[in-house]
């Protein structure tokens, strides 16, 4: 990545944990009649954003280059289960949506790290991605451990 994007991709994936800890503070914070509303919107988020997450795999396999055709439909693969496990997450009583929110999404970059080592994912972003992954798990995982 060059300077601009990956400033730029630092900036939008902080803001990105915004709702996260807002749903987590307010899920502590509020009064009693809202902290289910804040722990459905933190469910809702985690599921959009564990979407997001196997997406960006859908784009590295369209623009890979021919060298990695064989990698293809495990990349389509990895893009597509995050956003199966957000919607199951989403069936689920919030005692279970929570941690399977949080373990999806630090397993997607566990695989995204094992990716890494065959060159399928650029390393810069598996920097931010760790960064952003395990903040958001301890969001998610904060109304069940509090």
């Amino acid at each position: 990545m060059d300077t601009t994007t990956r400033r730029t991709a630092w900036l939008l994936g902080l803001a990105g944990l915004l709702p996260f800890a807002g749903c987590a503070l307010a899920f502590f914070a509020a009064p009693d009649s809202w902290s289910g509303f804040a722990e459905g919107a933190l469910i809702a988020y985690g599921a959009v954003i564990l979407s997001f997450l196997g997406a960006v795999h859908w784009g590295l396999a369209l623009r890979a280059p021919v060298e990695e055709a064989a990698h293809g439909p495990a990349r389509l693969l990895l893009g597509v289960i995050p956003a199966l496990l957000g919607w199951v997450a989403l069936l689920l009583p919030d005692v279970f949506a929570l941690p399977l929110l949080a373990l999806a999404i630090l397993g997607t970059a566990g695989m995204e790290q094992w990716a890494r080592g065959l060159g399928l994912v650029p390393g810069d972003y598996l920097v931010l991605r760790w960064v952003l992954s395990i903040s958001a798990a301890l969001c998610l995982m904060a109304p069940i451990t509090g």
